[in-house]
């Protein structure tokens, strides 16, 4: 049977999210802190670190914004195929949401409305929605905002297939030390592999979402991960690129399958302001 949803019952669990999102960053993500600071090798990395994990202790305590740049608003939307909506247009709710979510939760609004003018709108929309249709009656929403350092260094390409394997993770690698520390580490390295060029690059950024420590479930992919984490960890760039042993807390792979030309590969930075939260109704 059909569910049908009035799309402003959206508006203020959207604009919660917002607000939890940009405040509480995941235990998750602090656990993986906490476990980098353990391993960090070099004294001003450790300092850096330790700074990290209380300025989100902080944040979360005191609700306020864990970081000034408080992002592009991405929002991710599992719709069920049984849902129905009704009233205003969904775009139209969604970020009705997020600009309520910003003005009350005091975040700054970083969105201009034409890259080439610059001028600001005022309250961080448009965001970039992701509606998705999955099985179900539900509706899963993810706000996760993201700051314009790590999604700067980002990076896209198409290799020629015969490179394979290696010239994917030669890639990543590259990607990742031209970032150095403008992409605030310590990060999570996003990778999307394969479909086209728009498809690759959403990969990546879903890869972001996956829970650190969590493997891929195709065992090559899961075995590339590990080997990019050590890989990417000896290039010395360190936390806030001050040097050292954590520049990458993990490494995520997703893939799709792609024409028999192409060997696209994306990568997405997720900077130590990982942001993200969920909700569904």
């Amino acid at each position: 049977m059909t569910r049908v949803i009035d799309t402003s019952e959206l508006i203020p669990v959207i604009a919660d999210l917002c607000k939890k999102a940009c405040y509480e960053l995941g235990d998750n993500f602090v656990c993986a802190l906490k476990k980098a600071l353990v391993k960090e090798e070099s004294p001003y990395g450790r300092d850096t670190i330790s700074l990290l994990i209380d300025n989100a202790e902080y944040a979360k305590k005191e609700q306020i914004a864990c970081c000034h740049d408080t992002g592009t608003t991405v929002v991710i939307m599992d719709i069920g195929q049984e849902v129905a909506w009704t009233g205003m247009p969904l775009g139209e709710a969604v970020n009705a949401g997020v600009r309520k979510g910003y003005e009350e939760g005091y975040l700054r609004k970083s969105m201009v409305r034409d890259p080439l003018e610059r001028v600001n709108t005022g309250d961080n929309t448009p965001c970039v929605f992701h509606p998705e249709i999955v099985p179900g009656d539900k509706v899963k929403i993810t706000v996760m905002p993201k700051g314009g350092g790590s999604e700067n260094m980002g990076a896209f390409t198409t290799l020629v297939p015969a490179q394979g394997e290696e010239g994917v993770k030669d890639f990543i690698v590259k990607v990742v030390e031209a970032a150095g520390g403008k992409a605030c580490p310590p990060m999570i390295v996003g990778v999307g592999v394969g479909g086209t060029m728009d498809k690759c690059t959403w990969l990546a950024k879903k890869a972001l979402l996956r829970p650190i420590g969590e493997r891929s479930e195709t065992p090559h992919y899961a075995r590339m991960e590990d080997e990019l984490m050590e890989r990417i960890n000896d290039l010395g760039i360190g936390p806030l690129g001050m040097g050292g042993r954590m520049t990458a807390l993990d490494v995520h792979i997703e893939y799709f399958p792609c024409h028999i030309t192409s060997l696209p590969v994306a990568v997405n930075l997720q900077c130590h302001a990982a942001r993200c939260a969920e909700a569904e109704i």
